[in-house]
């Protein structure tokens, strides 16, 4: 009956190889009707098809790397039904890269329509063989084990059938959600054989007919008794199935195994809902199901969980790391370890680390040495994104074929091997890698160091030995103690005292970093091993050497005292005259006033009427506008003439409005519902009716508390409270929004004084490899043309154009690519690009640490800060400069020396209360400001 099934697919799968191009998998034309339009139409797009697949084809042959240009090909050729060129692309691909379960699955699909022949089915198999050693696809093992129940009719069919069956459930049959489909596909195929074995009805089956009958039998409960003994998605239904099925009672040891499989399942399940709850790409669930099953122990499911987690995290280095370790150590198979470090390098070819474990574990399993050669020049070729790591691919390599080596041999073909790798490993850092990094990644010739000790060590040949060193210090190692040192300890161990004395007295005479090390050797030298004429030379040379060095080192002290001395005069110079600019301006205010009280006897006294701040007005202190703190320290009213544009009764009133506004004092204990926000502009007018529009987004808002100058004028933050804590963190999604013209900062209410050193900084500061970092752009350039040039080499996932304060561009920019794959590819095309006549450097992004402000220099700067009731949530302004005349200072309590950043106060000052100042009039102030 199985072989009458199979051939009566034969005749539809003929037919569909027989499908015209109009087939909707390959994506042409269903109809043959249209009008003429519909016609034209249908030509201009196949065309537009053809030219798009051309540049694809050439974009490959300039860079077979670039994984989506891979896949838009083989999703255009699919469209437009070109068969053989559709199987060359995947082709390519596949020995590039491991395909997914949907480019698997797509190929699969394809190929078994057009499979009819024998020969052909053998070719599909052969495809099915490539897909499962990919990823753990259960999927694709099921697709492979229905197709092969096609082939029953054939000889060795049902035995076929059933070896794909039983290496699915090896490798996917403990998956908990999807393993359950493969045992019941078993157990429906061997059920069917059943039927077929059945004798007629009303007939004596034969001896032989009885035995295959139990046989099968036998099978199918043997099947029921292995599922139910593992833990999978609805045991129950399986169980109940099973009772249902068996003629006979059902065993105690199965219902043991089953109860035992049942309590396992249950702590499973957590671990299972966290994986089908979470997002992509799930790595903190599968990192816990890990360790859960690596506590119980059982290789095989650790493998199993191990496989789910990178088929889903492909592109993760360090979980390939991970598991390519725990194969090395624990399961120790040829085979699987050998496959599962292929994949690694093939998914992330990047990662030098991976590189060397597969070089260790080919050569731990004994592969041969033309296949480890073959890997490693594959290596080299991976493209990697440091210098340093061809250092360690290159010593890697040249550490195995040292371990091939028969010492005890004066000459051999591995030994002149080795040698020659030596020789090109420092060619191809001083040509490859230094064209690419512009450096070699190997600035203290560690090669070089190593074949040193090979050729001395191992092949006492310390003539070449002594060559390789004199090489190494002629690249700009003879400045330091410690290369000389070594060099010093391998004529120690493997030359002669003569070579020890040359070798120190030229290190005495070149090193520059630590010239005593080296003088102390030498004397240590010639006091052990040396005549009293070495002695005294010895004494000579080194006294001499370090009266050199002591010299230039007290020249470079004057020096750097000269310097610091002339900048200190600067810093005075510049301190002058800005106190000079700021007297002669606040002179002429002072001569204006005059004037207009002379003018208008009716105005009161001088300083008495304050006019509205100048929204232009830059940031001074911590956070106080420059004339903000002149009223406050009783300075002066006036600033300037009223604008012409607004009447002076209407300006008056709105000062006044805001001026009985009370200071902004924020509960600390409402920090958890608050954000702070700033970088407002100054002329927003009604800023809480503006933000609660804004913010009602995320939340009910409680209240909305602007902080406003002592003249009534909005200084550009404020506080927004809400009712609940959800939408206070929601709020802080906003940040960086733009409003009127500028971007808004939205950040957590935190008390600086309690937590000094907390900083808001949404972007990550270290390395990311998948991300690039580039500077020179334009400044007209917008986030959709640097898009249309990034995305040439990879998928962008983001792109941030750095602004500054007030939201203008700083023609620089961060592009987030789906991998480092495609980020390391970018940073090689795009690197010296021009855009818009701009030339601009690419790199991968590493921004340097932030530098924290001396705390001597912030506790001294502190002294002269004019003290505030109430900062904000982001602390004080970005200077601590005291906007108070000295004069002023010096009628209060001078203030005593600090030490350290601490202010040391007397005795006498910490038990009495300090004296008030006397208070001056405006009029005392100003003739105070402006005497000689």
């Amino acid at each position: 009956m199985a072989a009458a099934g199979a051939e009566a697919v034969a005749p539809a799968e003929e037919e569909e190889k027989r499908l015209p191009e109009g087939d909707p998998e390959s994506g042409g034309d269903s109809e043959d009707e249209g009008d003429s339009d519909s016609s034209g139409d249908g030509e201009d797009e196949e065309k537009e098809n053809e030219a798009e697949i051309q540049r694809l084809e050439e974009q490959l042959s300039i860079n077979a790397f670039d994984y989506n240009c891979h896949l838009d090909l083989i999703k255009l050729l699919r469209q437009e039904g070109e068969l053989v060129k559709l199987r060359r692309a995947r082709q390519k691909m596949s020995e590039l890269f491991p395909l997914t379960e949907e480019i698997w699955l797509d190929w699969l699909k394809d190929e078994i329509k057009m499979a009819s022949e024998s020969s052909e089915r053998e070719k599909v198999y052969e495809l099915f063989e490539r897909a499962v050693k990919d990823y753990i696809c259960p999927e694709i093992w099921l697709e492979y084990a229905q197709y092969s129940i096609g082939g029953i009719g054939q000889e060795g069919g049902i035995e076929r059938v059933r070896s794909v069956f039983e290496r699915a459930l090896t490798a996917v049959g403990l998956h908990v959600t999807k393993g359950t489909a493969l045992w019941e596909a078993y157990r429906e195929f061997e059920n069917a054989i059943l039927e077929t074995a059945q004798p007629a009805p009303g007939s004596v089956p034969s001896p032989e007919q009885q035995q295959m009958l139990c046989s099968q039998l036998e099978k199918i409960h043997t099947l029921f008794r292995r599922q139910l003994g593992i833990p999978l998605l609805d045991m129950e239904a399986s169980y109940a199935e099973y009772e249902e099925w068996s003629e006979d009672p059902i065993p105690e040891t199965t219902i043991k195994n089953y109860k035992k499989a049942l309590q396992q399942l249950e702590k499973c399940k957590p671990y299972e809902e966290a994986l089908l709850g979470a997002e992509t790409p799930k790595l903190a669930e599968y990192q816990a199901y890990i360790d859960f099953e690596m506590k119980a122990g059982d290789p095989a499911r650790i493998q199993l969980i191990y496989e789910r987690a990178l088929a889903e995290n492909c592109l993760v280095p360090d979980l390939w790391a991970r598991y390519n370790q725990y194969l090395d150590r624990q399961l120790k198979v040829k085979e699987l370890v050998l496959s599962a470090h292929d994949r690694a390098v093939r998914n992330c070819p990047w990662t030098v680390g991976l590189w060397i474990r597969y070089l260790l574990a080919m050569e731990r399993h004994r592969v041969d040495h033309s296949i480890i050669s073959e890997m490693f020049e594959k290596a080299l070729n991976a493209g990697f994104i440091q210098a340093t790591d061809y250092v360690e691919i290159w010593q890697a390599y040249l550490d195995y074929l040292r371990r091939r080596v028969d010492f005890t041999q004066d000459s051999s073909k591995e030994l002149e091997e080795l040698r020659s790798a030596f020789a090109r490993a420092v060619e191809y850092l001083k040509q490859e890698v230094e064209e690419r990094f512009s450096e070699s990644g190997d600035p203290s010739c560690t090669i070089m160091q190593n074949w040193a000790r090979v050729e001395a060590r191992l092949c006492n040949n310390m003539q070449k030995a002594r060559e390789l060193w004199d090489n190494i210090m002629t690249k700009g190692n003879a400045k330091y103690a410690n290369m000389w040192l070594e060099y010093y300890n391998l004529e120690r161990a493997h030359g002669d005292t003569q070579h020890c004395r040359k070798a120190l007295h030229r290190a005495v005479q070149c090193t520059s970093d630590y010239p005593e090390h080296v003088c102390e050797v030498l004397l240590t030298l010639e006091r052990i091993e040396g005549t009293l004429e070495d002695w005294d030379a010895a004494v000579q040379k080194t006294e001499n050497r370090l009266a050199r060095v002591n010299e230039q080192r007290a020249k470079a002290a004057e020096k750097e005292a000269a310097l610091a001395k002339l900048e200190e005069e600067k810093a005075e110079q510049r301190k002058q005259a800005r106190a000079e600019k700021k007297a002669s301006k606040k002179a002429k205010k002072a001569r204006t006033g005059d004037k207009r009280k002379a003018d208008d006897d009716d105005e009161g006294e001088w300083g008495q009427e304050e006019e509205a701040e100048q929204p232009s007005k830059r940031h001074k202190g911590d956070g106080v506008l420059e004339e903000d703190m002149e009223v406050e320290m009783g300075l002066f009213g006036r600033s300037g003439p009223e604008k012409a544009d607004r009447p002076a009764n209407q300006k008056e009133k709105a000062t006044t409005s805001r001026k009985d506004i009370p200071k902004v004092l924020h509960d600390s204990s409402k920090d958890n519902v608050t954000v702070f926000v700033s970088n407002l502009s100054y002329n927003m007018a009604e800023p809480e009716v503006k933000l609660k529009e804004l913010f009602e987004s995320c939340g009910e808002v409680a209240e909305i508390r602007p902080v406003f100058s002592n003249k009534g004028t909005f200084r550009g933050y404020c506080y927004v409270e809400f009712k609940e804590e959800k939408s206070a963190h929601q709020a802080l999604g906003l940040d960086r929004q733009a409003v009127e013209g500028r971007p808004m900062f939205v950040s957590p209410c935190v008390d600086k004084n309690k937590h000094p050193d907390f900083k808001v900084f949404r972007y990550s500061t270290t390395l990311e490899k998948h991300k690039l970092f580039i500077s020179g752009l334009p400044f007209s350039c917008t986030k959709e043309e640097l898009e249309d040039v990034c995305k040439a080499h990879g998928n962008v996932k983001d792109i941030r154009l750095v602004t500054n304060r007030a939201g203008k561009p700083k023609g620089l920019a961060y592009v987030e690519y789906e991998n480092e794959a495609q980020a390391s590819q970018a940073v090689l095309k795009m690197d010296g690009l021009t855009v818009k006549e701009h030339v601009i450097k690419v790199m991968i992004s590493n921004p340097p640490l932030r530098k924290l402000p001396d705390k001597a220099e912030a506790g001294r700067a502190s002294q002269f800060a004019v003290p505030r009731q109430v900062y904000g949530a982001r602390g004080k302004g970005r200077t601590q400069l005291s906007m108070v005349p000295r004069a002023l200072q010096r009628q209060g309590n001078p203030v005593a020396k600090a030490e350290n950043g601490m202010v040391q106060n007397s005795p006498a000052t910490s038990s009495a209360p300090p004296e008030e100042p006397k208070k001056m009039s405006n009029a005392d102030f100003a003739k105070m400001l402006l005497k000689k």
